[in-house]
């Protein structure tokens, strides 16, 4: 039996290597290349609620999994995972000193991806159906290993990260529309599609969550009586507006203290909570551990939040 690696597998672990060379600490860390973070922990994280942007990831080393209501995702050397939209998920992290997770996340831009398909016109790729999700996990193929290759190169040079980088993002961005979710980045980029419409209003939440949202309110951004709203919506986010609201608040509190060195009361106040004693019920129904707790373990070194 031929137990050696295959020459992409060789690839990834040198590419893992040199990044985590370059990463500064645990966690997220932006790149020399606008738009491109760094991906690094050594420690294996549990199924925690992460709240996810639009954005493609791609891991080199150890793996993870994704959780939206029934539908489960993994990202990990064999399979990119590209994000359309803000989702709150929950997502379990593989990694040891051994094996650390290594990986980079590129931000998607609607700008950008819009001005590539009217750059394209009649060549740009078609889709008849329109994706159910916002979530897909992509087989990496060698065009776009080859392309994530050359975007590492020139992490170290700064010219050419300012210069080139950008590029090459877009050179990758062009590769995905070609590849599995495809779907995902047309439906995206579409004004007139019904994920396009459900971002919308997700940008409206991002906006204004300490406000008193009704799903009418949202409903009328998105030109939708309130049942088809309901409908497209939690078929897209696998939840409801209002528990979307709720679990934005909760993750804005949550980096408000862990980053930011914020009270739990305070945290909740500025998110739109009046009563203390309801968020922390409902932090830690959702986080699993109290906010003041949790915010402890950060402080101390004892807890790593890697969103991503």
């Amino acid at each position: 039996m031929n137990n050696k690696p295959s020459e992409s597998a060789t690839r990834q672990s040198a590419l893992a290597a040199r990044l985590a060379t370059l990463a500064p600490r645990h966690g997220i860390t932006p790149a020399p290349v606008a738009g491109v973070h760094l991906i690094y922990t050594t420690e294996h994280h549990e199924r925690i609620p992460v709240l996810y942007r639009p954005r493609m990831i791609v891991i080199l080393q150890g793996h993870k999994v994704g959780y939206l209501a029934e539908h489960t995702f993994r990202y990990d050397p064999e399979h990119y995972l590209m994000m359309t939209l803000p989702l709150t998920c929950e997502c379990e992290c593989f990694a040891s000193p051994a094996q650390p997770l290594v990986g980079l996340s590129i931000d998607i831009d609607i700008a950008a991806l819009q001005a590539l398909l009217l750059e394209m016109g009649d060549a740009a790729p078609v889709t008849i159906a329109e994706p159910e999700r916002g979530v897909h996990s992509v087989p990496l193929s060698e065009t776009m290993l080859c392309a994530v290759e050359r975007l590492v190169e020139v992490f170290d040079q700064p010219l050419h990260a300012r210069v080139l980088g950008p590029q090459i993002v877009r050179e990758i961005l062009f590769h995905a529309l070609h590849e599995g979710g495809g779907p995902a980045l047309l439906a995206m980029a579409s004004r007139h599609s019904q994920v396009s419409q459900i971002a919308r209003v997700l940008r409206v939440m991002e906006q204004r969550f300490t406000e008193n949202l009704t799903v009418e309110d949202l409903a009328r951004e998105a030109n939708m009586s309130v049942s088809a709203f309901h409908h497209h919506f939690k078929a897209v986010t696998a939840t409801s507006p209002l528990q979307y609201i709720k679990s934005l608040r909760l993750h804005k509190a949550r980096l408000m203290m862990l980053h930011d060195g914020l009270k739990a009361g305070t945290a909740a106040s500025r998110v739109g909570y009046e009563s203390g004693s309801q968020f922390s019920r409902e932090y830690k129904r959702f986080f699993g551990t109290p906010p003041s707790e949790q915010a402890a373990r950060f402080r101390e070194g004892q807890l790593r939040i890697v969103e991503g």
